[in-house]
């Protein structure tokens, strides 16, 4: 099939000498680029998905099976909550890029790659992304912000692929439902990966659970509202929650956007 310039662009930028290592978390954008460079690209290309406490069990699962649906080697490392994120600081994104970048990069002078890509995109720009400070730092490529790769042509690319994954829901790390400066506990983050799981499977993909201390507030498609106060689903949601001792549930009637927690930092 005829290809998108940018995507020819991105992957004639490297040679069969080349070896790269995507930083993959099997979200939308770091799928898309291990397969155009996977199919189009002459250099030799694998990944490399970083699972932590915070990174939902169900998004490491879904980077597994579409790494090996390319035949592409790929990594998985564990890593354990840097203390330096501890509390959930206002830059906590920065910090956290920092420390796993360093450790992605460590690992591609051990086994040789002479690029570390990973999937930023130009949208990435326009919301509050204190982490694209630490890949510049680290010299972590960006081919798809680089070239003005938008999420909208992104999908669209998928989609023209025939690739599934073109309307996967945006995810985000768990530190992004609980609100800066609070001391970030394992069992929160399970209770926020369960509640978004139980969620989405309800019929509500974008579905977000921001934890307030004993309150959850959450995040969904405006469009759906009626559906979720259907007296079924709500019960059926207040009960839920009700079992993990939640004591307040509430709908966050904005609806759910990218970085709502942006503003209370």
């Amino acid at each position: 099939m005829q290809i998108n310039d940018k995507v020819r662009s991105i992957c004639d930028s490297f040679d069969k000498s080349d070896n790269i290592l995507v930083a993959f978390s099997g979200g939308v954008d770091s799928s898309f680029l291990l397969y155009i460079l996977k199919k189009y690209s002459p250099a030799s290309v694998s990944a490399v998905t970083i699972k932590t406490p915070y990174i939902p069990e169900w998004e490491i699962d879904e980077a597994i099976d579409f790494a090996d649906s390319l035949g592409v080697v790929h990594e998985i490392v564990e890593m354990p909550i840097s203390e330096s994120i501890i509390n959930n600081p206002g830059d906590r994104c920065y910090r956290c890029k920092s420390v796993l970048f360093s450790e992605i990069k460590n690992l591609a002078r051990r086994k040789g790659y002479n690029y570390v890509l990973d999937g930023s995109n130009a949208d990435d720009t326009r919301d509050y992304r204190p982490g694209m400070k630490a890949l510049d730092e680290l010299k972590v490529q960006s081919p798809l912000l680089h070239s003005g790769f938008t999420k909208q042509e992104i999908r669209q690319q998928l989609r023209e692929f025939g690739l599934k994954i073109w309307e996967k829901p945006a995810y985000a790390c768990l530190l992004t439902r609980i609100p800066y400066n609070t001391e970030i506990k394992i069992d929160d983050l399970k209770l926020i990966e369960d509640s978004e799981f139980y969620l989405h499977n309800m019929g509500f993909p974008e579905a977000r659970v921001r934890l307030h201390k004993n309150m959850v507030r959450l995040e969904i498609n405006p469009d759906n509202f009626s559906i979720l106060i259907d007296e079924n689903t709500r019960n059926r949601i207040i009960s839920f929650f009700k079992e993990k001792n939640i004591e307040f549930i509430s709908l966050d009637l904005e609806g759910y956007r990218m970085g709502s927690m942006n503003t209370k930092k």
